[in-house]
């Protein structure tokens, strides 16, 4: 499992949003580097600050330990009043979001410029009346 850091997004009004990739599996061996890698992001992810988008691209597999620390993180967000969004989730990882309903917990895009883009018209993290996914969704 590894997380880098890709250049910052930006939507048409301004708003920015800071974007990582995530590849690997991220499972019981690795959950707890996938939890330390992101904590950094996650506490400057506050309102009125640059939103986070997770790119998803490069994950194969996720368990329901990697899903803990997403569930976690995004009742971080929520209560600092940040933007959290994850987007290019593989097919795999796509049909686990599903099962788990994971995509009620996060707004998921299919690419992050389409997160980004969103940013224009959102409040933070939950409550989103549409999803560019597909996916099943909290209006």
């Amino acid at each position: 499992m590894q997380i880098i850091e890709s250049p910052a997004l930006s939507a048409p009004n301004g708003k920015s949003a800071r974007v990582i990739v995530v590849s690997g599996r991220i499972d019981q061996s690795t959950a707890d580097l996938f939890d330390k890698a992101l904590k950094p992001f996650l506490d400057t992810c506050r309102n009125g600050e640059a939103g986070l988008i997770i790119d998803f691209s490069g994950v194969d597999y996720i368990s329901s330990v990697g899903l803990r620390v997403l569930m976690l993180a995004s009742r971080q967000v929520k209560s600092q009043s940040g933007r959290i969004a994850i987007a290019a989730l593989t097919p795999v990882v796509a049909e686990v979001f599903q099962i788990s309903r994971f995509n009620l917990v996060f707004r998921v895009f299919a690419t992050p410029d389409a997160a980004a883009a969103a940013y224009q018209y959102e409040s933070p993290v939950l409550g989103y009346s549409r999803i560019d996914s597909g996916l099943d969704h909290r209006d």
